[in-house]
């Protein structure tokens, strides 16, 4: 049968342009459908403008702080309709360049416009036109969730799609949720001068990540002044006089929330309603489309790769994932998608992740069998020079297999790939890590201290011990 297009691509966000930007050099006719904005949640509405928003946060706090680095520091009011605008003008100059039809257009990709919905394994319907491929990239993201809460619709809130559209922020603001999206807004918010108080269901905020790196987190927002309350059953929403409520309990006890804005962040869900799955026989779930270890759905010509996956809701993850579908598709026997994913958080400081958590690792291979090295950055030299605080917990076996890598530090973000791959190729803290020369003064020669540890323990077994005596016996 010949086809319209080798592959056919649904959906312009991360997973979708990095397929896109690919199929053209490995020769593949491709197809773009998007029935938006080409760009997709991480430019409109996640990555890019919040980390902006982030970025005018971070200097703001830094200006009023500056007198704990010997300058003069500055607390005027911020008139936050500047920020806003500037974040719009960044999500406008990347759009204008790679995140745009006539980029891929130029690759030789064809840009349809419209609603997509599968017809079979190799026909998409855009619009009232039918368009065929070999094969079928799936890459519809996801949106954010809200959950039921009575009241909450009359009474009106934000989700991240509308935030980065407000002219300027509110003076205060409830958010529902303790995840990352809700962590970073609340600090970003609260340093760009919204009184922000954050409400988690859970007992804590940041509940993937490393324990006692969450509670560090909770206490420097806290410290901030943002208001976190823990273990919250959200009974309704609503609004008098011009202003909202949250309304709820927390251990046991009645409590109200008054705002002017409410931002809900209770996670996403993937964007499968008008794809037409069922008709095509494409296997699915609540988290997302059901993908085996090389991104094929239950149809054989159709695969699926991003946050409509279900396996890690990330841009970088998206864009290794698109690319891991095309070698499947086109060169059968690849490698399979990664497991090993690492992430960030990007609060002030850092929170980055890569591998097991020490509380996962101990239920995994048991408490007595998971070896926990904890090196705090009051130790740095670069995080003292800089005013900076922090922690590196790492988690290993009992043979000082690196299991899990967590950073709460200025730039952790960047150190994670490495640490993510050390984990992968089964590295150890001694000798690997204890042998590798990191550049001083910087927040990653905590690791070689963090190595230290293990080094030491190691030294003080009692066979080197002996082993040292019989040494300086014979010499």
């Amino acid at each position: 049968m010949r086809y319209d297009y080798d592959l056919v691509i649904v959906g312009a966000g991360s997973a979708g342009m990095a397929a896109a930007d690919i199929a053209p050099r490995m020769g593949v006719r491709a197809a773009l459908v998007e029935r938006s904005r080409i760009g997709g949640d991480c430019l409109w509405t996640g990555c890019v403008p919040s980390k902006a928003l982030i970025a005018s946060a971070r200097l703001a706090h830094t200006m009023r702080r500056a007198s704990d680095l010997g300058l003069e520091p500055s607390s005027r009011a911020i008139d936050t309709r500047g920020v806003m605008a500037r974040l719009r003008g960044v999500r406008q100059e990347i759009a204008a360049g790679s995140d745009s039809a006539e980029h891929f257009e130029s690759l030789g990709v064809a840009v349809h416009t419209g609603d997509a919905s599968l017809v079979d394994g190799h026909t998409v319907n855009v619009g009232t036109r039918a368009i065929t491929g070999r094969y079928i990239l799936l890459a519809t993201g996801s949106r954010p969730s809200v959950p039921a809460i009575a009241g909450l619709t009359e009474t009106g809130f934000l989700t991240s799609e509308q935030l980065f559209e407000c002219d300027r922020l509110p003076d205060s603001i409830v958010i529902i949720g303790g995840g990352p999206i809700a962590v970073e807004m609340a600090q970003a918010m609260q340093r760009l001068g919204t009184a922000v108080t954050l409400l988690e269901a859970l007992p804590g905020i940041l509940n993937r990540e490393e324990p006692v790196l969450s509670d560090d987190v909770r206490r420097t927002l806290e410290g901030e002044g943002v208001s976190i309350h823990v273990g919250v059953r959200i009974e309704r929403a609503g609004a008098s006089d011009g202003h909202k409520a949250v309304h709820g309990t927390v251990e046991g006890q009645e409590r109200a929330w008054a705002c002017d804005e409410i931002l809900v962040a209770t996670g996403r869900a993937p964007n499968v309603e008008t794809l037409a799955l069922d008709q095509a026989g494409v296997g699915y779930t609540k988290q997302g489309i059901t993908v085996d270890r090389r991104l094929r759905t239950t149809v054989s010509s159709i695969y699926a790769a991003g946050d409509v996956a279900g396996r890690y809701l990330f841009t970088h993850s998206a864009v290794s994932e698109a690319a891991t579908a095309l070698r499947s598709m086109f060169y059968p026997g690849s490698k399979a998608a990664a497991n090993a994913v690492p992430w960030a958080t990007f609060t002030d400081p850092e929170l980055g992740h890569a591998g097991m958590t020490s509380d996962e690792a101990k239920r995994s291979l048991g408490e007595g069998n998971v070896l926990v090295f904890d090196q705090s950055l009051a130790d740095s030299d670069r995080a003292r020079a800089e005013g900076a605080g922090g922690r590196i917990v790492l988690v290993t076996d009992r043979r000082y297999r690196l299991l899990g890598a967590h950073v709460l530090a200025p730039g952790a973000g960047d150190m994670m790939g490495a640490l993510s791959d050390a984990i992968e190729r089964g590295a150890r803290l001694t000798p690997d890590f204890a042998n590798m020369v990191q550049v001083y003064p910087t927040i990653s020669f905590s690791l070689s201290q963090a190595a230290g540890q293990a080094t030491y323990r190691q030294l003080a077994r009692p066979f080197l011990q002996a082993m040292r005596r019989i040494n300086t016996l014979i010499h």
